[in-house]
């Protein structure tokens, strides 16, 4: 995908990720074997319910108790707020042509006046990325980067190689993240030696995407899933 369609997907997705919030999620693939990707699934469960658990019942909680999320979701989105934040926060302060200045006292009242109205007009300008302590919500900042990168008009300078470069790279790291918990990517992979199959051939694991993860043996055949084999040699 270009940088372009991975801000877009930055932004259409994150509801999928709010709604992702109270949903048990997979841990990272691959797994380095179908059964111990089992069970350390049932263990991030276990352990994440666990933890929210405690922090239901403690006694020194006032007002409402917290409700249970995903931890993983949440980290993930605050990762990727954060991450093009800060990017926005470079971009901006590179490309971002300054405000109109305010005239002096020196200014014929008339232009004193229109040059007044212009420098507030261009400095409220809602185009403008504000630095600011709060993080933004991640598909405002993806929509503002996108704008940056499309040459949408606005009171900025066009981007430079360099610049082009470290938005693609932060916005393929926040896709990458996305797909990762919601599952939304394909898996594969070669295990190494320490995990042949019986005739000595190399396994290799499939999964991701919704699927069921399965693995195959590239020399006799054999296929597996996390009940066992189904297919022998």
């Amino acid at each position: 995908m270009t940088t372009s369609q991975h801000l877009r997907t930055i932004a259409t997705t994150w509801t999928d990720l709010a709604d992702a919030l109270g949903t048990p999620t997979q841990t990272s693939w691959p797994p380095v074997t179908l059964r111990g990707y089992l069970t350390s699934l049932e263990q991030y469960d276990l352990e994440e319910a666990t933890a929210l658990r405690m922090l239901e019942r403690d006694p020194s909680q006032i007002g409402a108790r917290p409700i249970p999320i995903s931890l993983r979701v949440h980290d993930t989105m605050r990762t990727i707020e954060a991450g093009l934040a800060e990017c926005a926060d470079a971009i901006a302060a590179v490309s971002q042509i300054e405000p109109i200045p305010f005239p002096g006292r020196e200014w014929p009242a008339d232009d004193r006046a229109r040059r007044t109205a212009r420098a507030r007009a261009d400095l409220a300008d809602p185009r403008r990325w504000r630095f600011r302590g709060n993080t933004p919500p991640a598909p405002y900042t993806a929509l503002w980067l996108l704008a940056r990168v499309e040459r949408r008009p606005g009171p900025f300078r066009t981007l430079t190689e360099a610049q082009h470069r470290h938005i693609g790279h932060v916005a393929r790291e926040a896709v990458a993240r996305i797909e990762a918990v919601l599952d939304l990517a394909d898996g594969k992979r070669e295990l190494g030696d320490g995990h042949r199959c019986a005739c000595g051939g190399r396994i290799v694991v499939y999964g991701g995407a919704g699927a069921t993860p399965c693995a195959n043996c590239r020399r006799c055949g054999a296929l597996w899933t996390e009940g066992g084999i189904i297919v022998a040699a």
